[in-house]
Parts: C-alpha cells; structure tokens; sequence
C-alpha cells in the first residue's frame, strides 16, 4: 500500500473499473434521481472498502458532473480503538479524502445493552450523522450500501421479518425535517469492490465493532452472512438467481398479492376489489 498513490486510484476508476464501477455509480445517480443541483452531500464513512470506494466515485463524479453540489467527508468516531482510528486517518490522506471527524460515546452507550446491542447502535450511528450532517449544512447523507446489500435485504425480509421489502435508493427521513439519506452504489457489486481494493493494494477496516472485538454474537449479521452464502448457492446452481431477487421488488403486481400497504401505511386486502 505504501507505493500506491491517490492518483493511481482515481485513474484506476477512470479506466479499469469504469464500466464496473463509476459507470454503475453514475447510472444509479441518474435513474433514482439521488442528486440536484445545490445539494451539499454528507459522504459518511465508517472506514471500510464501501465507504472509501464511496468516496472517491464523488470526487470522481464532482470532477465530470454539471450539476453544481458540494461535499462533506463525514466520519463519525463512535469509540473507535486508536489503531482503528489511526488506519481510517492514514488512508483519508493517502487517498486525498479531506475528512471531517466527530467523535461519540455510541460503543459505551450500547454496551451491555440486552441481547441485541447492534439495532441499537445502528439508530444511534445513524441519527448522529443526521444530526452532524444538518449542523453542516447537508441536505443529504450518502451511504455505501451496494448491490449485495439489496438483494439480501430482501431475502432477510422474505426468511426472518415475514415481509416483503427492500433497501431502497434514497428515503426522505422522518425526523430530520428536509434530511434526505441515498445510496448511489445501489447497482454496484461487493466483489467488484473488493476487486478495485485488491487491485490498488488498499487496505480498509473489516470490522471495528467492540463487540465482535470481544467475541460477541451480532445476530443480524449472522443472517446477513446465511444469506450470502445461501444467494451464492442457488446463483451457483441456477445463474441469473441474483439478478432476480434485485428485478422482483421492481415488478410487483398487486393484483397477486393478498395484502399490501399503501405509502401512508393503511393496508388493503385483496377482498377490496374481488
């Protein structure tokens, strides 16, 4: 990692993974309509490949975009351990990433809390970059949240929440009045990721939860690791099984199912209309 240069990276998105990355990047931009003209975007970056791979698509997009939005690098420091912190601050500079890091208590907040601590520190992470990013002067945080991360989403829905839903491209909050949160890496794949990480040498924070540190069982996890393997089972046997768990939340017919809710939640069955 030492030889390898911000510039090396961002010409590596501009030639080798372009089709695979920036063009996808780009796509989803467009299609979902996650970006206007006056946005000041929070890039919120925990550490990991997925939020540096984030990063640099919207430096390199803010270099081609006509459309006039600002940045902010976003890293919130929930108690990270010094060596953590120390990796996350070498690479922001390494890759030329101007980030602006707050620190929380978040970790000792959720400490010892029940038997599923990690719904919790999700909420938190979440509204402390809300909060940070609006006293910025953000409209909208951006997350690394890619292709892999939707379709198991909608499987983790289907097997354990008895519903059927995705992780959608962008979601206006409910509790941070003009707040808007995207996610522009929706079409791009986890194993080109980590390809673009591989192929430039980099090295990015796995996982720097303390209580995984400690051994602990983070039980969403566990089933978002059941539904990789069991995605990468059937895509095995029968390719194209991706594709169609990502197409099956685009092509819904309500006229097949039995019940459903509308945008202000009120459920209808299919009775109503028999």
């Amino acid at each position: 990692m030492c030889n390898i240069t911000a510039g090396d990276v961002e010409l590596s998105l501009r030639k080798k993974f372009k089709k695979s990355m920036f063009s996808r990047f780009a796509k989803a931009v467009v299609e979902y309509e996650l970006i206007s003209a006056g946005d000041k975007i929070a890039v919120c970056m925990s550490g990991g490949k997925d939020s540096f791979a984030l990063a640099k698509l919207f430096q390199e997009l803010k270099r081609h975009n006509k459309v006039p939005f600002e940045l902010v690098f976003l890293v919130m420091d929930p108690g990270y351990s010094p060596d953590n912190r120390a990796m996350i601050e070498r690479n922001a500079e390494l890759l030329d990433i101007p980030i602006t890091v707050f620190e929380t208590d978040i970790f000792e907040s959720v400490h010892g809390i029940g038997k599923s601590p990690c719904y919790l520190c999700a909420r938190m992470r979440r509204g402390h970059l809300y909060h940070r990013a609006k006293d910025l002067g953000c409209n909208k945080i951006a997350l690394g949240h890619h292709y892999d991360d939707v379709i198991e989403t909608v499987l983790m829905g289907m097997l354990y929440g008895g519903q059927i839903q995705t992780m959608m491209p962008k979601v206006r909050s409910a509790n941070f009045e003009g707040m808007e949160l995207i996610r522009p890496m929706y079409l791009i794949r986890e194993s080109t990721v980590k390809h673009w990480r591989d192929y430039n040498g980099l090295q990015f924070l796995q996982c720097a939860c303390k209580f995984t540190e400690n051994g602990e069982k983070n039980e969403d996890d566990s089933k978002r690791r059941k539904m990789k393997r069991l995605i990468a089972t059937l895509e095995s046997e029968d390719a194209g099984v991706e594709q169609n768990i990502f197409r099956s939340v685009e092509n819904v017919n309500l006229k097949s199912i039995i019940e459903y809710k509308d945008k202000d939640g009120v459920r209808h069955r299919f009775t109503e209309d028999y």
